[in-house]
C-alpha cells in the first residue's frame, strides 16, 4: 500500500471522527435546552408568556404589550396551534428549542467560519445554555437573542468576505427585532461595527502604503504615498457608504414590511398608541427609565471591583513570586556543572507556586462569599458572570487595538464587546440580560484563554524576566470556578418567581394543561383545589379578570384574560385600567350572559374583604397595609364586584374566585 493511499484513508478517518464528533456535541445542545421542561411551576412570567401567545390579540392582551412585542407574540402564537401547545410541557418544548438554535447557530459559527477547536466550542455553548436562567416563557428574549446572532454572524461574514447581500439581511435581522421587542431599539448601535471595520481595513492599508512606498536608498516617495492615501481615503468613504447603505436598507425593508402588516390588521394609530404607552410608563414603573437601567447595569461592574481587585492582588504576587524564580534560574552560571538541572526545578516550581497560589485564590473566594454553593437561586452566579461579563470586554478591546491582531479578529472582537454591551439595554434587569446572551463570548473567550496558555512566553521588560506562568494558572483558576459554577447552576436552577424551584416532588392529577409537571407539594394542592373547581364548574374558556401575583393562572386554567392577565403591573397604568374596566362593563351591560370571573391571590381577597374599616383587626405589615389602603387598582376591582354582586365561590390557601 502506498504512501498516498495510507494518507488518504487517514484523511478518510479523521474526517469521519469529525463528523462523529460534530453530531455528538450538536446532539447534545440541540437536548440539553430541554433538560428543565417538566420542572417547576411558575405563576409570573412563563405561564403569561404562554397566554398572550395562545390568546392573541387586543382583546385579552394589553396592546402596550402586544405591540411592544409583536413579532414574538405572533411566532408564540403560531407555536400555540402546533400539537401539545395546550400543555405546559409542549410549550416549553417548542420555546426551548430557541436555546437549542442559539446554541447550534454559534457552535456552527464559531466552528465553520472562526474555525476555533469543535470541543472549545462545544464546552463554550454549553456553558452558554447553563447560564440561560431566564425561563423560555419570556420568549421575547430568546427571540431577541436570535436576531441579534444572526444580525452579528451576517455583519461578521458581510464585512469580512465583502458580501453586500448579507449586510442586507444584517440590517433585515435588527428591524425585525424592534418588531419582537421594541427596546431593542439600542441594537442599530451594531452599525459601529460596519464603520469600525472600514477604519481598520484603511489604517492597514495605510501601513501597507507607508511600507511599498520607499525606494532602495530608504527615501520616503513622498508624492505617489500621498496620492495612494487619498485613494484609500476615497475608497473608505465609498465603501462605509455602500455598507451603511445596505444596512439601513435592509433594517427599513424590515420595519416597513411589518408595520405594513400591522396597518392592515390594526391599524397605526393603535400601534402608536401602544408605544406611547410603553414610553409613559417610567412615571410609575422608574426602574424602566434610560438613567436607571443604565446605571443599574455599571453598578454592578463597579460593585464586583471589590473581588477583581482582590485576585489581582494574587496575580501580583505571583509575579513577583516568579519573578524570583526566574531571576535564579537566570543567575545560575553556565559554567555550573548542574545548571540544567536547577533550572529545570525552577521551572517546575514556577508551575507549582503558580498552580498552588491558584487553589488558595479559588478556596478563598469560595470562603470570601464570591459565589454560592446553593445552585437554585442566583447567587452561584452573579459574580463569576460579571467577572467574566469585565473580562470578555478587556480581552475585546486589548485584541480591537491590538496590532498585530488580524483585521478579521478585531472584527469579531468588536462584534462581541457589542453583544456584552447592549444586551442589558432596554432591560431592568441589571447584568442578568447579557449573562443570558453569551453564545459568541463564551467560545471566544475560551478560545482566547486556549491560545493564551499555548502561545504565550516569557518577555522582557527592561532588565526583567515576565512569565506568563502566575497569569495563566491564576485565569485557569477562575475559568475552572466559572465552568463549575455555571454548569452547576445550569443543573439545578429553574426559575420561578424570580427566584429558583426549590421542591420538585408533586404533580397535578385533574389539569391537562399542567400534566406531568413536576412542582411542590404546596404549589401541587393550590392547582388540585383550584382545577378542580375549574372543572366542576365549567370555568375553562370563560373570561377571567385576575389580580395579584397570578397571570400565569390564564394560561394554567385555559381561562382568556377579560383584558390582561397582570394588571397589577407598574407598567399597567390605573387609568389604563379604568379605561380597559369600563369597556368590560359596557359589553356586561350590552350582554346579560357575559360575566367574567374574578380570580385574586388570596391575600388581596382578605384585605379587600376587610375593607379599611375592619384592616386593623389583621394586623398587617406596613408592606401588607399598602395593598390596600395605596392599591386604587385593587379597591377599583373591589367597587366593580360590589356593584355587579359578585360573590366568593371558591377558597383555598392561595387563591379566591368571585362569581
Amino acid at each position: 500500500m502506498t504512501d498516498n493511499v495510507k494518507n488518504k484513508m487517514a484523511g478518510a478517518v479523521g474526517q469521519s471522527q469529525r463528523r462523529l464528533w460534530d453530531f455528538l456535541f450538536v446532539a447534545v445542545l440541540v437536548l440539553y435546552p430541554l433538560r428543565h421542561i417538566a420542572w417547576g411551576l411558575d405563576l409570573w412570567d412563563t405561564g403569561y408568556g404562554y397566554a398572550n401567545f395562545e390568546y392573541m390579540g387586543t382583546r385579552h392582551m394589553d396592546p402596550m404589550w402586544l405591540f411592544s412585542t409583536y413579532l414574538t407574540t405572533a411566532i408564540g402564537h403560531f407555536l400555540s396551534l402546533l400539537p401539545g401547545a395546550k400543555t405546559l410541557i409542549g410549550m416549553n418544548f417548542y420555546t426551548g428549542l430557541s436555546i437549542s438554535l442559539l446554541a447550534v447557530l454559534g457552535y456552527y459559527f464559531c466552528t465553520k467560519v472562526l474555525k476555533i477547536p469543535a470541543w472549545l466550542t462545544f464546552l463554550g455553548e454549553f456553558t452558554a445554555v447553563s447560564f440561560c436562567w431566564c425561563p423560555t416563557g419570556s420568549f421575547y428574549n430568546y427571540v431577541t437573542y436570535i436576531f441579534f446572532l444572526i444580525s452579528v454572524i451576517c455583519l461578521y461574514l458581510g464585512l469580512s468576505r465583502g458580501k453586500g447581500g448579507l449586510l442586507f439581511a444584517a440590517g433585515v435581522a435588527l428591524g425585525c427585532n424592534v418588531l419582537a421587542r421594541f427596546s431593542n431599539l439600542p441594537e442599530a448601535a451594531m452599525i459601529v461595527g460596519v464603520w469600525a471595520y472600514g477604519i481598520i481595513c484603511w489604517l492597514e492599508e495605510q501601513k501597507s502604503i507607508a511600507q511599498d512606498c520607499v525606494d532602495v536608498a530608504g527615501n520616503a516617495e513622498t508624492e505617489n504615498k500621498e496620492a495612494r492615501k487619498k485613494a484609500a481615503g476615497r475608497r473608505l468613504r465609498k465603501k462605509l457608504l455602500q455598507d451603511t447603505g445596505m444596512c439601513l436598507a435592509g433594517y427599513l425593508t424590515a420595519l416597513l414590511v411589518l408595520f405594513g402588516y400591522i396597518q392592515i390588521r390594526y391599524g397605526m394609530d393603535e400601534y402608536v398608541r401602544g408605544i406611547q404607552r410603553l414610553f409613559s410608563m417610567t412615571e410609575v414603573a422608574t426602574d424602566y427609565t434610560a438613567a436607571s437601567m443604565i446605571l443599574g447595569m455599571f453598578d454592578w461592574y463597579l460593585q464586583n471591583l471589590y473581588w477583581e481587585l482582590r485576585m489581582c492582588v494574587f496575580l501580583i504576587v505571583g509575579m513577583i513570586a516568579v519573578g524570583f524564580l526566574e531571576f535564579a534560574a537566570t543567575s545560575v552560571r553556565d559554567s555550573y556543572a548542574g545548571k540544567d538541572t536547577i533550572k529545570k526545578a525552577l521551572r517546575i516550581l514556577e508551575w507549582v507556586v503558580s498552580a498552588v497560589l491558584a487553589v488558595i485564590m479559588v478556596f478563598w473566594l469560595y470562603r470570601q462569599g464570591f459565589c454560592a454553593t446553593e445552585y437554585t437561586n442566583y447567587g452561584a452566579i452573579i459574580w463569576p458572570g460579571v467577572t467574566f461579563l469585565t473580562l470578555t470586554l478587556l480581552v475585546t478591546l486589548w485584541r480591537i487595538f491590538m496590532p498585530s491582531a488580524p483585521g478579521e479578529e478585531k472584527l469579531l472582537s468588536g462584534l462581541i464587546f457589542l453583544i456584552v454591551l447592549i444586551t442589558s439595554l432596554g432591560s431592568n434587569n441589571k447584568l442578568y440580560p447579557s449573562m443570558n446572551n453569551l453564545f459568541l463570548a463564551l467560545p471566544y473567550m475560551y478560545w482566547q484563554f486556549y491560545r493564551f496558555c499555548k502561545y504565550a512566553g516569557s518577555f522582557r521588560w527592561k532588565r526583567m524576566t515576565i512569565s506568563p506562568i502566575p497569569a495563566k494558572c491564576l485565569f485557569g483558576g477562575f475559568f475552572l470556578l466559572f465552568f463549575i459554577q455555571v454548569g452547576l447552576f445550569g443543573r439545578s436552577f429553574v426559575f420561578a418567581e424570580g427566584t429558583g424551584v426549590q421542591e420538585i416532588n408533586a404533580q397535578v392529577t385533574n389539569n391537562e394543561t399542567l400534566k406531568g409537571v413536576w412542582m411542590s407539594e404546596e404549589r401541587a394542592g393550590w392547582m388540585q383545589e383550584i382545577s378542580e373547581y375549574v372543572n366542576t364548574g365549567g370555568l375553562a374558556g370563560k373570561d377571567v379578570l385576575l389580580y395579584g401575583q397570578i397571570p400565569a393562572l390564564s394560561y394554567y386554567l385555559q381561562m382568556p384574560a377579560a383584558f390582561n392577565p397582570w394588571p397589577d403591573l407598574d407598567s399597567y397604568q390605573i387609568a389604563q385600567l379604568e379605561e380597559d374596566m369600563h369597556k368590560m362593563q359596557e359589553r356586561m351591560d350590552e350582554d346579560a350572559t357575559y360575566r367574567p370571573v374574578v380570580l385574586l391571590e388570596k391575600k388581596y381577597a382578605v384585605y379587600l374583604e376587610a375593607g379599611e374599616n375592619d384592616l386593623e383587626a389583621l394586623q398587617p405589615t406596613e408592606k401588607e397595609r399598602s395593598l390596600i389602603v395605596n392599591n386604587a387598582k385593587l379597591l377599583l376591582i373591589g367597587e366593580f364586584m360590589d356593584a355587579y354582586g359578585y360573590e366568593k365561590t371558591f377558597e383555598n390557601e392561595k387563591f379566591v374566585i368571585f362569581e
